[in-house]
């Protein structure tokens, strides 16, 4: 006899909403918000890709003074944080029309999923772009081995 589990069906019935709301056009009401909380905050945007010795993070982080920026490494996961301020902090704005860029402080983590050289780590920043070079520790490099005939 199979037994009936709210939670699993909560989550069936969520999923489905959002897949009725996501081919509807009301997609981007779906999209994390910019500041931490319930919704997972999803800022920075990143590309993470690897080659044979590194991983690269690339974290779109338009408007934030990279000297603001903490950034962590821990066991494998790193971690990027700051604050984008308001720009229209001095103004008194009577009324918004559009309000899509968002401000306030972020945290997002990255797991890496292999173990990385923390001491090795760089990051640099250009045209609102951080570049975050991650390299392999020596043992989670694959190692070419070669077969014996005979």
């Amino acid at each position: 006899m199979a037994t009936w589990d709210l939670f699993r069906e909560m989550e069936t019935f969520r999923r489905e909403m959002d897949d009725v709301l996501r081919s509807s056009g009301f997609g981007r009401l779906l999209d994390p918000t910019f500041l931490p909380g319930p919704g997972v905050s999803r800022f920075p945007r990143i590309n993470l890709r690897e080659d044979s010795n590194n991983f690269y993070v690339d974290a779109l982080i338009p408007g934030i003074d990279p000297k603001q920026l903490e950034m962590t490494v821990v066991k494998g996961t790193l971690t990027l944080s700051g604050e984008r301020k308001e720009t229209t902090a001095e103004e008194k704005v009577t009324a918004w029309h559009r309000r899509e860029r968002g401000a306030g402080k972020f945290l997002r983590t990255i797991d890496i999923p292999v173990d990385i050289d923390s001491d090795k780590v760089k990051a640099e920043y250009h045209d609102g772009v951080l570049r975050v070079t991650l390299p392999k520790a020596e043992a989670a490099k694959p190692k070419r081995i070669e077969v014996q005939v005979g």
